[in-house]
Protein backbone atom coordinates (compact mmCIF):
# COMPACT_ATOMS: atom_id res chain seq x y z
CA UNK A 1 0.00 0.00 0.00
CA UNK A 2 1.52 3.56 -0.90
CA UNK A 3 -0.17 6.71 1.54
CA UNK A 4 0.71 9.53 2.85
CA UNK A 5 3.46 9.84 5.46
CA UNK A 6 2.25 11.36 8.68
CA UNK A 7 4.39 12.43 11.37
CA UNK A 8 4.29 9.14 13.01
CA UNK A 9 6.11 7.36 10.52
CA UNK A 10 9.42 9.77 10.43
CA UNK A 11 11.32 7.19 12.69
CA UNK A 12 10.38 4.00 10.44
CA UNK A 13 11.24 6.71 7.28
CA UNK A 14 14.80 7.40 9.19
CA UNK A 15 15.28 3.95 10.44
CA UNK A 16 14.76 2.55 7.01
CA UNK A 17 16.98 5.35 5.13
CA UNK A 18 19.83 4.16 7.85
CA UNK A 19 19.49 0.63 6.01
CA UNK A 20 19.54 1.80 2.89
CA UNK A 21 22.60 4.13 3.26
CA UNK A 22 24.72 1.62 4.96
CA UNK A 23 23.11 -1.24 2.12
CA UNK A 24 23.34 1.20 -1.10
CA UNK A 25 25.28 4.22 -0.01
CA UNK A 26 22.01 6.44 -0.50
CA UNK A 27 21.98 9.26 0.29
CA UNK A 28 25.66 9.34 -0.62
CA UNK A 29 26.47 11.13 2.60
CA UNK A 30 24.48 10.47 5.76
CA UNK A 31 22.88 13.68 6.52
CA UNK A 32 23.47 15.23 10.42
CA UNK A 33 19.64 15.70 10.53
CA UNK A 34 17.75 12.92 8.88
CA UNK A 35 14.42 14.23 9.62
CA UNK A 36 15.13 17.59 8.36
CA UNK A 37 16.56 15.52 4.54
CA UNK A 38 13.24 13.69 4.86
CA UNK A 39 11.38 17.20 4.75
CA UNK A 40 13.30 19.69 2.30
CA UNK A 41 12.25 22.61 1.82
CA UNK A 42 9.23 23.36 -1.02
CA UNK A 43 8.11 19.91 0.30
CA UNK A 44 4.65 19.05 -1.93
CA UNK A 45 4.21 15.49 -0.26
CA UNK A 46 6.08 12.31 0.80
CA UNK A 47 4.47 9.07 0.79
CA UNK A 48 5.48 5.54 2.28
CA UNK A 49 4.86 2.04 0.85
CA UNK A 50 4.22 -0.06 3.80
CA UNK A 51 4.86 -4.15 3.04
CA UNK A 52 2.24 -7.24 3.60
CA UNK A 53 2.86 -6.51 7.65
CA UNK A 54 2.08 -2.92 7.83
CA UNK A 55 5.86 -1.72 7.89
CA UNK A 56 7.16 1.31 6.05
CA UNK A 57 9.44 -0.37 3.63
CA UNK A 58 9.78 2.50 1.26
CA UNK A 59 9.52 6.44 0.84
CA UNK A 60 9.04 9.06 -1.76
CA UNK A 61 9.22 12.70 -2.07
CA UNK A 62 7.79 15.41 -4.23
CA UNK A 63 9.42 18.99 -4.27
CA UNK A 64 8.04 21.05 -6.60
CA UNK A 65 8.37 19.10 -10.04
CA UNK A 66 10.76 16.77 -8.35
CA UNK A 67 11.09 13.65 -7.19
CA UNK A 68 13.32 12.80 -4.63
CA UNK A 69 14.40 10.73 -1.02
CA UNK A 70 12.90 7.82 -3.13
CA UNK A 71 14.06 4.80 -1.61
CA UNK A 72 13.11 1.46 -0.69
CA UNK A 73 14.72 -1.18 2.00
CA UNK A 74 17.10 -3.63 1.19
CA UNK A 75 15.24 -6.67 1.61
CA UNK A 76 11.73 -5.31 -0.03
CA UNK A 77 13.03 -4.85 -3.36
CA UNK A 78 12.18 -6.59 -6.26
CA UNK A 79 8.00 -7.06 -5.25
CA UNK A 80 7.54 -3.18 -7.40
CA UNK A 81 7.44 -0.58 -4.08
CA UNK A 82 9.80 1.65 -6.07
CA UNK A 83 7.61 1.61 -9.44
CA UNK A 84 4.58 2.06 -7.00
CA UNK A 85 5.87 5.03 -5.58
CA UNK A 86 7.28 6.08 -8.54
CA UNK A 87 3.99 6.82 -10.14
CA UNK A 88 2.11 7.82 -6.91
CA UNK A 89 4.88 11.19 -6.54
CA UNK A 90 3.94 11.25 -10.47
CA UNK A 91 0.81 11.11 -10.54
CA UNK A 92 0.82 14.02 -7.45
CA UNK A 93 3.21 16.21 -9.69
CA UNK A 94 1.02 15.72 -13.23
CA UNK A 95 -2.65 16.19 -11.26
CA UNK A 96 -0.49 20.22 -10.11
CA UNK A 97 0.19 20.74 -13.79
CA UNK A 98 3.95 19.95 -13.55
CA UNK A 99 6.32 17.86 -15.45
CA UNK A 100 8.29 15.40 -13.08
CA UNK A 101 12.12 15.47 -13.04
CA UNK A 102 14.30 13.97 -10.64
CA UNK A 103 18.01 13.71 -10.22
CA UNK A 104 20.23 10.51 -9.34
CA UNK A 105 23.73 9.12 -8.83
CA UNK A 106 25.49 7.47 -11.71
CA UNK A 107 26.81 5.18 -9.69
CA UNK A 108 22.69 4.03 -8.49
CA UNK A 109 22.58 1.40 -11.60
CA UNK A 110 19.37 0.23 -9.71
CA UNK A 111 17.50 2.94 -9.68
CA UNK A 112 18.49 4.06 -13.52
CA UNK A 113 16.78 1.04 -14.70
CA UNK A 114 14.10 1.80 -12.34
CA UNK A 115 13.52 5.43 -14.25
CA UNK A 116 14.72 4.20 -17.71
CA UNK A 117 12.38 1.12 -17.49
CA UNK A 118 9.39 3.59 -16.67
CA UNK A 119 10.13 5.89 -19.90
CA UNK A 120 12.04 8.47 -17.91
CA UNK A 121 14.30 10.27 -20.39
CA UNK A 122 17.86 11.37 -19.59
CA UNK A 123 18.32 15.28 -20.09
CA UNK A 124 21.45 15.98 -18.81
CA UNK A 125 24.91 14.72 -16.95
CA UNK A 126 26.52 17.14 -14.49
CA UNK A 127 29.47 16.73 -11.61
CA UNK A 128 27.78 17.83 -8.27
CA UNK A 129 29.05 18.45 -4.37
CA UNK A 130 26.76 15.99 -2.76
CA UNK A 131 27.96 16.42 0.26
CA UNK A 132 30.45 13.77 0.22
CA UNK A 133 34.61 13.00 0.10
CA UNK A 134 34.14 14.33 -3.73
CA UNK A 135 31.77 15.26 -6.56
CA UNK A 136 29.16 12.95 -7.93
CA UNK A 137 28.20 12.30 -11.69
CA UNK A 138 24.48 13.10 -11.50
CA UNK A 139 21.72 11.94 -14.14
CA UNK A 140 19.10 14.43 -14.43
CA UNK A 141 15.61 12.67 -16.20
CA UNK A 142 12.44 13.82 -16.82
CA UNK A 143 9.15 11.99 -16.81
CA UNK A 144 7.58 10.57 -19.66
CA UNK A 145 4.87 12.39 -21.71
CA UNK A 146 1.60 12.27 -19.54
CA UNK A 147 -0.21 8.91 -20.57
CA UNK A 148 2.88 7.05 -21.34
CA UNK A 149 4.22 4.40 -18.32
CA UNK A 150 5.70 6.13 -15.61
CA UNK A 151 5.35 3.49 -12.74
CA UNK A 152 4.45 -0.31 -11.88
Amino acid sequence: MIRPRGARDMPACIRLLRAVHLHSGYPYAWPPDPAAWLTPEGLTGAWVAEDADGRVAGHAALCGAEVNRLYVAPGARGRGLGGRLLRRVTEEAVAGGLRPVLAVNATDTAAIALYEHRGWRLVRTERQDWGGPEPVTVRHYEAPPTGQRTGG
